[in-house]
């Protein structure tokens, strides 16, 4: 079972003016009049974000679906959008498994993944013991969830009244926040670096293919980045 004593303690943890759930909240605001102005219903739209929990893949999946795409291509387009998240889960699980929980919980909270309930996560960890960290995993994910559920809800509902130009800022909040949070976390020479020339090359990396240039710049800025911290770290 779990303990409801550190779920709700995780579930609460959500709260406060600083938290990457209100940035996650702006964001599927924005999500939910996308959906109703794509013509979805509000079932649909709650659906949606019930099983992506995702701000990219429910965009990529949303404009796919407008576009006519098959349910194949929306699926590989979606799963290769989210690929951000396995190494997310890479780092968080050796911090919550113990020997002590059933496999199911671990199984359940993938679910939860995303950057808002992981950045919330590192920051809390530590004043949890392990035995326990899952079910406080789990009531952050579940905080987080609801939060983004309830928001492509009143974003739905509010469509009407949501301009092209409030629409564009509400989702980008989460990107921009998550940014600011990466700059706060500038601690080695590997992130410092990885940021910097993110930075630096996704603008120039636009003239060579304005498609892919994110994607260029942050592979070639995270590969440079981590050599160099490696060949600092040998010396």
């Amino acid at each position: 079972m779990i303990n409801s004593k550190h779920f709700f303690k995780g579930f609460l943890s959500i709260k406060g003016v600083g938290s990457p759930a209100i940035a996650l909240g702006a964001s599927f605001v924005a999500i939910g009049a996308l959906l109703k102005n794509l013509g979805f219903s509000i079932q649909e739209s709650i659906f949606s974000t019930f099983l992506t929990y995702a701000l990219p893949g429910s965009l990529v999946m949303a404009e796919s679906m407008f576009i006519g795409a098959s349910l194949f291509n929306i699926f590989v387009a979606v799963w290769l959008v989210n690929a951000r998240l396995y190494p997310m889960t890479v780092s968080l699980m050796p911090l919550l498994i113990h020997k002590s929980q059933p496999r199911w919980k671990y199984y359940l909270s993938c679910h939860f993944i995303a950057v808002s309930s992981w950045l919330i996560m590192k920051d809390n960890y530590k004043e949890i013991e392990k035995e326990n960290r899952i079910d406080f995993w789990i009531g952050i994910g579940t905080a987080t969830w609801s939060v983004a559920i309830f928001s492509t809800v009143i974003g739905y509902l509010a469509s009407e009244y949501l301009n092209k130009d409030i629409l564009i800022g509400l989702a980008i909040v989460n990107p921009i926040y998550f940014t600011c949070m990466m700059l706060g976390a500038m601690k080695t020479m590997q992130i410092s670096l990885s940021v910097i020339l993110g930075t630096i090359l996704g603008p120039l990396f636009y003239f060579v293919s304005p498609e892919w240039c994110i994607l260029f710049g942050g592979l070639v800025a995270g590969t440079v980045a981590y050599f160099i911290g490696e060949k600092d770290y040998g010396n």
